[in-house]
């Protein structure tokens, strides 16, 4: 096992990849310019071939890591599975399932399927039956599908452990090993992992073939997310919640509770203060669910509110706040908590509230993370601005989707075309399989439902209607 110092310049252009002229296109297009730190020092190693182990923490753009080198191994004439993607939640199997689809837009036919639990199988095995290239799921889910005979995995080149670190907490360790199994012994594996636990090394040492080690052991850039410790009563807490917002008015903040009630009895405080609020949590159907974390990336909900296991594999790009109102035992968790703010070229806050009690976990946390944690009152926010904190958008709902053939250009050009909005007044467009969600600015969010009600999708009417928020 080779370790490899993460020295690749980590500004290094994609056009240096050995890459298609079609895929450096699209990269292109989609304003993929420079590399990250994970990108440079893995896909040298990827594109040559290479079984991988690569460190990484959500966000650092793994994601292209491992889907630029499974979509060159790809032949899209063959409808086999080629390769495939196990994730910890549904979650982020969606978000990867997007995410590789973008990318191989410069192919059309080559089709990506979801595999995940909390649906009927039916509908996934009807699609197996049509053929898939690739195949991104949840260990679980494609492990029955293995069971059941309806997923063929013997024209598959590449496997990819996505979150591994995850997944075994999660109690997935069986099914891991089952499914790779499954898997022809001739292929490439590319394991991505935030830790590095004893379990990892037995999957590795398993299922790796002389595998190259990226580790990236930077954390964080202090300058990036602004951390702040705020001394309170324990009788505050929910309270102060409110304090915060209003003084840092972040359009989008994700608070973290430890429990579930915690979750409920915040999100009807802040509801009754007049914030836009949502709550994640274990007891939610998927549908509840999925809508929830839509509207919340799309920037048309103010606060979601989870506890760390209904976070788990949660991904949301320009987060501009991450709040702990209730301190975690464990720094690691408060790590990967506060690392969802601040990626890329942003800047963000991370907020905990403190009560006596927590100062010795603060001082576990200072100690891991070797730096000093700089406290604040409450008493010292300024609270200038009392205008309701209010997301930009409002997310639409159609009903019809991807079984209907539905795509997001098609939604674009009904808003664009028959319904005369600009382009600018529409945010982010997701497809699932039986709905259509559009964000769209909060100012034309009533005209658009009435416009789109009177007009038609892909030539067809459709029922619409704004999610409450």
């Amino acid at each position: 096992m080779t370790d490899i110092a993460p020295t690749a310049d980590t500004t290094a252009p994609f056009t240096d990849l050995p890459l298609s002229p079609a895929l450096q296109a699209t990269l292109a297009q989609l304003g993929y310019l420079r590399m990250t730190p994970i990108q440079a020092a893995s896909l040298p190693l990827a594109l040559a071939g290479h079984d991988l182990i690569a460190q990484a923490k959500t966000g650092s753009g793994k994601t292209a890591a491992f889907a630029l080198p499974l979509l060159t191994r790809l032949n899209p004439r063959r409808f086999a599975v080629q390769a495939m993607v196990l994730c910890p939640t549904r979650e982020l199997a969606d978000q990867v399932a997007q995410e590789i689809r973008r990318l191989a837009r410069a192919e059309d036919n080559i089709k990506v399927l979801t595999l995940c639990g909390g649906t009927t199988m039916r509908p996934q095995r009807d699609s197996l039956a049509h053929g898939a290239h690739i195949v991104v799921g949840t260990p679980g889910r494609i492990m029955d599908h293995l069971e059941r005979g309806s997923l063929a995995l013997d024209a598959l080149n590449t496997l990819v452990l996505d979150e591994a670190d995850r997944m075994l907490d999660m109690g997935f360790h069986d099914d891991i090993v089952y499914v790779a199994s499954h898997c022809p012994a001739k292929r490439q594996t590319l394991l991505f992992s935030a830790t590095y636990p004893p379990g990892i090394a037995e999957l590795a040492g398993r299922f790796l073939r002389d595998p190259q080690t990226v580790t990236l052991t930077e954390q964080h850039a202090g300058s990036k997310i602004r951390q702040r410790f705020y001394d309170i009563k324990h009788e505050e807490r929910l309270q102060a919640v409110g304090v915060l917002l209003k003084h840092y008015r972040p359009v989008s903040t994700l608070a973290f509770c430890n429990t579930k009630q915690q979750c409920r009895d915040l999100v009807a405080l802040l509801q009754a203060q007049g914030f836009h609020a949502l709550t994640l949590n274990g007891d939610m159907e998927q549908r509840e669910r999925d809508q929830v974390l839509i509207q919340f990336a799309n920037r048309s909900c103010s606060v979601l509110v989870a506890t760390d296991v209904a976070a788990r594999g949660l991904d949301i790009p320009q987060l501009e706040a991450v709040i702990n109102v209730d301190m975690t035992p464990d720094p690691e968790v408060h790590i990967h908590r506060i690392g969802r703010t601040g990626r890329g070229d942003e800047d963000g806050w991370a907020l905990s509230l403190c009560s006596p009690a927590d100062r010795r976990r603060v001082g576990a946390l200072a100690q891991a993370m070797d730096s000093e944690p700089e406290w604040h009152t409450l008493g010292s926010l300024q609270s200038g601005n009392d205008a309701p904190l209010v997301p930009p958008m409002v997310t639409l709902q159609l009903l019809g989707g991807r079984k209907d053939k539905i795509r997001p250009g098609d939604v674009l050009g009904a808003l664009t075309g028959e319904a005369g909005f600009t382009r600018e007044q529409v945010g982010k467009i997701t497809v699932t399989d039986q709905s259509t969600y559009v964000a769209v600015l909060r100012e034309i969010a009533d005209e658009a439902v009435r416009r789109l009600s009177r007009g038609k999708v892909k030539g067809k009417s459709v029922k619409v209607r704004a999610l409450a928020d």
